[in-house]
């Protein structure tokens, strides 16, 4: 755990090399959480969350005056922000801008300090921007679905690629829905990417239409679980693991064991406050395996969801 110092008026206290203004400032208001709980939150946490988030471009939820205040989406660098965020020139993005990430402690205290309620990245490492390392399908469900109909699309979607030769983990996203991720050999474009996630959704919506939808729009989405394969697109992001959200609660985005779905009751299991208990009673990761897993889109598996 990082190192917390004060200064005499207490207005400024300093985890890892950040100086932290305003910790007392509330940014959760329904449960009184301050700058200083989210940034010691940050110190508990970063060993778990630092290899999925490190040396990959980020976007941010800011919210500078808390979740009752405004916020804003933030991709790009600004000259206020510290040397812990880190830049990176991203060839053919929206503009000329450079983009962020971040590479260690000093990178999450940093990010809290400009009040980030959330970090979401790219399906990429910084040292392969153009191909993806990552697999993502957010089910985004309609509010009037019981969970357990969201448990058993998990598990389904996770079923259809084991039989593509894909292993996949499972994230709770702190929100509504639950994350299916499949860890990729990064060799593949992000067009390739993209279209074997579109067949995915494709094939999901074609064997039950009653139940999923991949289309984007939010008429088509009543009584059923979109299929948002958009994440896997160039530029698009998804939430990272272990990054609180801008909701009510300060809940968190949590990878979890495939066990522990059985049990499981909302998109929200854990926050700020009861993560921390958590990663001190697993004597290993949930996700254990992620990063050793070495498994590629294969032309059995494109034949198989008819993507020429």
């Amino acid at each position: 755990m990082a190192a917390e110092g004060t200064t005499p008026d207490c207005d400024r206290l300093t985890f890892g090399s950040i100086t932290l203004t305003s910790p007392r400032k509330v940014l959760y208001p329904g449960i009184g959480l301050t700058k200083r709980d989210l940034a010691q939150y940050d110190a508990r946490i970063a060993a778990a969350m630092l290899p999925y988030v490190a040396r990959r471009p980020i976007s941010l939820v800011r919210c500078p005056d808390g979740l009752g205040g405004p916020r804003f989406f933030q991709r790009h660098a600004m000259k206020s922000m510290s040397r812990a965020i880190k830049e990176i020139r991203v060839p053919g993005g929206e503009n000329d801008r450079p983009y962020l990430y971040i590479e260690d402690d000093d990178g999450l205290f940093a990010l809290t300090q400009i009040s980030t309620l959330e970090i979401h990245d790219w399906g990429v490492s910084n040292g392969q921007l153009e191909s993806p390392d990552r697999l993502v399908f957010d089910l985004d469900p309609d509010e009037t679905l019981a969970f357990d109909v969201l448990r058993t699309a998990a598990r389904q979607v996770r079923d259809l690629l084991a039989d593509l030769g894909l292993t996949s983990f499972l994230k709770a996203t702190g929100g509504k829905g639950l994350h299916v991720v499949a860890p990729l050999v990064p060799k593949a474009g992000w067009p390739e990417v993209k279209a074997f996630a579109r067949g995915i959704a494709d094939a999901l919506v074609a064997d039950a239409p009653e139940l999923y939808t991949a289309n984007p729009l939010k008429r088509t989405r009543t009584g059923k679980i979109f299929i948002d394969y958009l994440r896997n697109a160039r530029g698009s992001s998804a939430i990272c693991n272990y990054s609180p959200r801008a909701r009510p609660g300060a809940p968190v985005a949590t990878p979890l064991r495939w066990a522990e779905v059985a049990k499981l009751k909302s998109g929200a299991p854990y926050s700020v406050k009861t993560l921390p208990a958590r990663l001190s009673r697993l004597k290993t990761d949930p996700w254990e395996g992620f990063f050793g897993t070495r498994q590629s889109i294969t032309s059995r598996a494109k034949k198989v969801l008819g993507i020429v």
